[in-house]
């Protein structure tokens, strides 16, 4: 080696110290997690994770279709701060710097307060328990045992949440380091979250974040606007903007109008095309050709004496229909997940190698700083799992005194297999960002029916599907949080603390939020706006799991065959196509909503998506920045306009006018 290469590899070497010493100063700069966590960012978390559990339970209430909002809600936490801290300053305030950890801390907060506003059951099994529910699933069926409801109440609601919410979080706490770190899983939606908030941070993402805000804040205003102007003219059934005839009365009767709805815009501008052409293609073939066809056979496949609204008649085709197709999306896409897990985690196992964290030698700077911060505040696995035992141990005693169909064996039984269960799920979602835990709790639903028998089987499975429900889905969401954390050098101890605070704000404001809706609007009627879908659907799942196939109305079983294998061959075929076909294949499990909530938001959702094809022709930069912020917008104005109005129900002020449309 002459001198000359030998000066190139000190002047190399150099560098590298250079730049590990930067690094490490850099780190040094990040606050410890004690301060990662401020009042201000609680509060911050808390506002943001009250105007979006108002926004999802809407959806849920409704429609029961909820897009991802996370990226939304770090974009809202970046405003708020920002905007605090700068106020401060200029009114002479000496403020502590806004970190993206700080950022990160708000955005998981909120995010899991929202969350048990998503997945707590309001739209789906625990409203399945109520009265009115139980009497659309038809008082005289077989499996519908008299007095298996329990009407909706703030205090069993809240405990309930608190008893199996909890949980979750301790369940994957130790296997933090061999998810993150060993397997380098990638958590998409966890990673992008990451990417969006250190983009934040940066001088060009300061100017980038400025533009957005000035765009959310324009359309957050226009659609605030437009809710308030809406109300005057809904004073009464059918009337105002949102029953608009717009492709004629015909078409309105078989709910194909465009209700003027900002929040399913907005969701259709964050949605993928392919859901929202999925939602259409469902609805098309529901109400545009399946229900008329199916109501013309009135007294034929069904008395002609029943309403549309009995379960014996055309709602059960629409309800067991749905199911048939979100059962066999879930059944193949859980299948394939369960494969490329074990197949991945034997992969591993045969090269034990990759496993163990790679020479730091060979692993880029950034990377090794990052795993060393990750694992600097450790958290003991003694708290994880003595904390996991304690709750389990509250759960076994609390459940079955709220509801005494569900046997204390049950939820014991529920809690052995809940770990196993949920490290399956953080695992699948770490490598396809695919959430399951509807599918591990629609599996807990059908066995604790079938198990607790006729007499306690509805409750028994609504209730067990809620607890394991809870425990898969929020053990994943600390996971991606974990990888969030990793990538923005966020200590996991704050991340945990963090999400825990954000469970107890969710599990006091969701149950408070669900009550706004409940008493100033008419829940669960099938012929107005909040129909809640799921939770009929969920209860027919239960009496299906105890009484088996009985419980269907006539030939409603040879439709449920064709869909079920309609919807694992479309998956199938999206699978094995080719990426340029298998892209334009529909999705079964948004087919499956119109069929029961009508084409209404679908229409909107697909004026959504139209509004980014066109702004993505035009100006294609521009949308790339502008969407998430004008589409966070328009969802939460007319989010929040839901609040004034439902307290103008609860206190009786009707809309002053009825704007309706009839036929000459």
């Amino acid at each position: 080696m002459n001198m000359e290469d030998n000066k190139e590899v000190e002047e190399i070497q150099k560098a590298d110290l250079e730049d590990r010493q930067g690094l490490q100063d850099g780190f040094k700069r990040i606050p410890p997690w004690t301060k990662q966590i401020t009042v201000r960012g609680l509060f911050a978390s808390f506002v943001i994770g009250v105007v979006y559990s108002v926004i999802v339970m809407k959806l849920n209430l409704t429609t029961g279709l909820v897009p991802n909002l996370n990226v939304s809600a770090a974009l809202l936490a970046f405003v708020f701060l920002r905007t605090w801290t700068k106020i401060l300053q200029k009114a002479g305030f000496i403020t502590t710097p806004f970190t993206r950890q700080e950022n990160t801390v708000i955005q998981t907060c909120a995010v899991a307060c929202y969350s048990i506003a998503v997945g707590g059951g309001f739209g789906s099994y625990l409203l399945g328990l109520n009265k009115k529910t139980y009497e659309m699933a038809g008082v005289d069926t077989e499996g519908n045992t008299p007095g298996s409801y329990k009407e909706p109440g703030i205090g069993w609601m809240t405990s309930f949440l608190f008893v199996v919410s909890f949980v979750g979080l301790l369940s994957l706490v130790p296997l933090r380091k061999i998810m993150i770190i060993d397997y380098k899983l990638t958590y998409p939606s966890g990673t992008a979250t990451a990417i969006l908030i250190n983009g934040f941070h940066t001088p060009q993402g300061d100017e980038m974040a400025k533009k957005q805000v000035r765009g959310f804040a324009r359309f957050f205003t226009v659609s605030f606007v437009w809710g308030f102007f809406q109300w005057f003219y809904s004073g009464g059934d059918g009337c105002g903007f949102s029953q608009f005839p717009t492709f004629g009365l015909q078409a309105w009767k078989q709910t194909f109008y465009f209700d003027f709805s900002m929040t399913y815009i907005g969701a259709g501008m964050i949605c993928p095309h392919l859901v929202n052409l999925s939602l259409l293609l469902g609805a098309v073939i529901s109400w545009g050709v399946m229900w008329p066809l199916i109501r013309g056979l009135k007294g034929d496949w069904y008395p002609a004496t029943l309403s549309e609204s009995s379960m014996k008649s055309l709602q059960g085709y629409k309800v067991f229909i749905s199911i048939a197709l979100i059962l066999g999306d879930g059944l193949y896409n859980f299948l394939k997940i369960m494969f490329f897990t074990i197949r991945s985690m034997l992969a591993r196992m045969k090269n034990k190698s990759n496993r163990n964290v790679a020479d730091p030698q060979n692993q880029p700077l950034e990377d090794i700083h990052r795993n060393e911060m990750f694992m600097k505040d450790n958290i003991p696995v003694w708290i994880a799992c003595c904390g996991y035992c304690l709750f389990a141990v509250i759960s076994i005693i609390a459940i079955p005194c709220m509801f005494p169909e569900m046997r204390w064996y049950y939820v014991a039984i529920a809690y052995i297999f809940a770990p196993s269960l949920a490290f399956c799920n953080a695992y699948g979602a770490g490598l396809t960002d695919m959430n399951m835990a509807y599918n591990y709790g629609k599996v807990s639903l059908f066995v604790l029916a079938a198990w607790a028998g006729k007499d306690s089987g509805v409750v028994a499975g609504l209730v067990g599907c809620g607890l394991i429900k809870s425990i898969v889905s929020i053990s994943n969401d600390l996971m991606q949080d974990f990888k969030s954390a990793h990538l923005t050098l966020t200590s996991p101890c704050s991340m945990l603390l963090s999400q825990a605070i954000g469970t107890t704000m969710g599990c006091v404001v969701a149950p408070l939020t669900f009550f706004l809706f409940y008493k100033a609007f008419d829940i669960g009627n099938p012929d107005g706006e909040f129909k809640a879908p799921y939770a009929l659907i969920y209860r027919n799942m239960a009496i299906l799991g105890v009484e088996g196939f009985s419980a269907l109305p006539h030939h409603c079983l040879q439709l449920c065959y064709a869909f079920f294998i309609f919807a694992a061959g479309a998956n199938l075929v999206r699978d094995l196509s080719p990426p340029k076909f298998g892209r334009w294949v529909p999705l079964p499990m948004a087919m499956a909503v119109p069929f029961l909530v009508g084409a209404y938001f679908a229409i909107d959702m697909c004026v959504g998506s139209l509004i980014v094809f066109v702004w993505h022709k035009i100006n294609k930069t521009k949308a790339c920045l502008m969407v998430p912020a004008v589409a966070s917008g328009l969802i939460c104005g007319d989010g929040l306009w839901i609040l004034p109005s439902s307290l103008l129900a609860l206190a009786k002020v009707n809309p002053p006018i009825c704007m309706k449309f009839l036929s000459t």
